[in-house]
């Protein structure tokens, strides 16, 4: 049998399908709360710093769990990797709805962190099995459908469920869509079976890459508010997180199976990207965090309106990825359009820096569409664009290592952020108490509800929240730069026409190894045979059905048989 087949369009959906719908899950179980975070962290009495310590936790764990996962979708079954996530994400996150303080809230927000850094690494991993770099941008349209649709419909729905009923249904409306998504991708993503081997798990790299990341994080969360940001207390966690950080680096040189494969920064694109990818971070989480405080206490709506008043930002996104998308399967094409969207992260971040809390919610509404179609320009192609440069044997640790780095540096901007607002935000409040006569811990340290205040502070409290996260629009404006600025030294490199199991099985074939693709059509068909049985066909099957040849998720629609990517 061909090491390399073709695909239909059908047999890539149906293969897609469980894929996307973990994808779904895991977006939808962040972003239905994003709303709804100013409201529970008031209903919890928590602070502004508790706020940004419930959506740090999420992004610490989610961080270091990233390139672990992506490690082992190299060693073991990716299958039950991703379907491990999916529990390990509900599960979590119904255990958060359960919260009866922001400690508790906090721990499971870590807990569900976990496996939402499985879900994302390990979803961009098997769509590159199934579908050659060529190709994927006739699916961009549809992921980015999925996400749209999970970006707006999670925000609105709970910012409904919040006004309506609780805030705690919240956390639980992901369980029926992950208990599908763990059936659809058992019964329609068919993968070869990983070569006996004997594998060996880099224990100490995973440790010292989580003492270290977590380290830094912790310091850039805690400096600022518990201390200061030059004292003993920021030496220690600095000087621990590079000590850390530095033996991670040797245990990687000589481990067997690194975390993170140190070769792979001799590779100008995954470097190129991996900065670039940090810009995008801080874009794509300090919007998401900061927007709903923006427009529910700087602008006193409703979380079921906070969430409505996003919807440009999505739509931009969904717009851009799914024209692009296109665009780059046609033309083969893609750094053009990613120097597009540089461009105009830089722009709409610097436009939404000008806004305070009496600004034109149109305005708003155009700035935001800008953000997110530079995101959709960007955020999905840089990781093309390093999938297409990797080994197929390093597919999972390169593309994990590219969102680990997004979602390091969009953990370090939340903080950071955060600590920006909160001290800008505490010292307009002090100074207009004092202005009116009021001692200045009158209010307290809490996130208010702005529609129980009276009218003069009110609007003091209005007014410290607008300028303030107009402020970390415009700290974020460097850091685009920089996005830019390697995004136009990236070299652009003729995108693959193969698959990842096109690659792996033709790799299988001329090492000798027996060809796979048979017990894959037999998995298929196997199926098949027990849904016959299901839907009380009444006979067992004899032999092979002749229906059944045709659903090999072996390579990507449109495959060439000859010719591979420039690599």
């Amino acid at each position: 049998m061909s090491a390399t087949t073709t695909m239909t369009r059908k047999e890539v959906l149906e293969s897609l399908s469980g894929i996307l719908l973990g994808m779904f899950v895991s977006v939808l179980a962040t972003s239905v709360v994003s709303s709804s975070l100013p409201k529970i962290i008031s209903d919890l009495e928590g602070s502004q710093s508790s706020f940004t310590w419930v959506v740090t936790a999420t992004l610490l764990t989610t961080t270091i769990s990233t390139p672990i996962w992506g490690k082992l979708a190299d060693l073991t079954n990716r299958k039950v990797l991703i379907q491990l996530a999916l529990v390990v994400s509900v599960l979590a996150s119904a255990l958060a709805g359960l919260s009866q303080n922001v400690g508790t809230l906090i721990t499971f927000r870590a807990l569900q962190g976990i496996g939402a850094g499985g879900l994302m690494a390990l979803a961009m991993v098997l769509i590159s099995d199934i579908i050659s770099p060529r190709e994927r941008g006739k699916y961009m349209g549809l992921m980015g459908g999925i996400m749209a649709v999970s970006q707006i419909g999670g925000p609105l729905l709970g910012g409904v469920l919040t006004d309506t009923v609780s805030w705690r249904l919240n956390f639980f409306v992901g369980l029926p869509f992950a208990i599908a998504a763990i059936v659809v991708l058992q019964r329609t993503l068919h993968l070869p079976p990983i070569p006996r081997r004997i594998v060996k798990i880099d224990y100490w790299g995973a440790l010292l890459i989580s003492v270290g990341v977590s380290t830094l994080l912790l310091w850039v969360t805690f400096a600022g508010n518990t201390f200061e940001w030059v004292s003993w207390q920021s030496a220690v966690m600095v000087i621990g997180s590079l000590l850390a950080l530095v033996a991670a680096v040797l245990v990687e040189k000589s481990a067997a199976e690194p975390i993170i494969p140190l070769h792979l920064f001799k590779n100008r694109t995954f470097v190129l990207a991996v900065l670039a990818s940090v810009a995008v971070g801080v874009a794509m989480f300090g919007t998401a965090v900061f927007l709903s405080q923006y427009m529910q206490v700087a602008r006193g709506r409703t979380a079921t309106e906070s969430g409505l008043l996003t919807i440009p930002m999505i739509i931009g996104t969904f717009v851009a990825s799914t024209l692009i998308g296109q665009l780059i399967t046609r033309t083969g094409r893609y750094k053009a359009f990613m120097v597009a969207g540089g461009v105009l992260l830089v722009g709409s971040l610097f436009a939404l820096s000008t806004i305070d809390y009496q600004t034109s919610f149109v305005l708003i509404s155009i700035y935001l569409f800008a953000l997110g179609a530079s995101m959709g320009m960007l955020m999905q192609n840089l990781v093309l664009a390093v999938q297409n440069t990797l080994d197929i044997s390093e597919m999972g640790a390169g593309t994990a290592t590219v969102a680990f780095f997004r979602t390091l540096g969009g953990t370090i901007g939340v903080s950071v952020l955060g600590a920006v607002l909160a001290s800008k935000v505490t010292s307009s409040i002090q100074a207009g108490l004092a202005s009116m006569g009021v001692p200045s811990d009158a209010r307290g340290g809490t996130v208010p509800d702005v529609n129980t205040l009276p009218a003069p502070m009110r609007d003091l409290v209005e007014r410290a929240y607008g300028d303030g996260i107009a402020d970390i629009f415009l700290v974020a404006v460097p850091l685009a730069v920089i996005g830019l600025i390697c995004v136009l030294f990236l070299k652009e490199v003729p995108l693959g026409t193969k698959s990842g199991l096109d690659e792996r099985l033709e790799r299988d074939l001329a090492a000798g190894l027996p060809d796979l693709t048979d017990e894959i059509e037999q998995e298929h068909e196997g199926d098949h045979a027990e849904e016959s049985v299901l839907a009380g066909a009444g006979a067992t099957s004899s032999g092979s059905p002749s229906g059944a040849t045709g659903t090999s998720t072996r390579p990507a629609e449109g495959t060439a048989t000859g010719g591979s990517a420039s690599r």
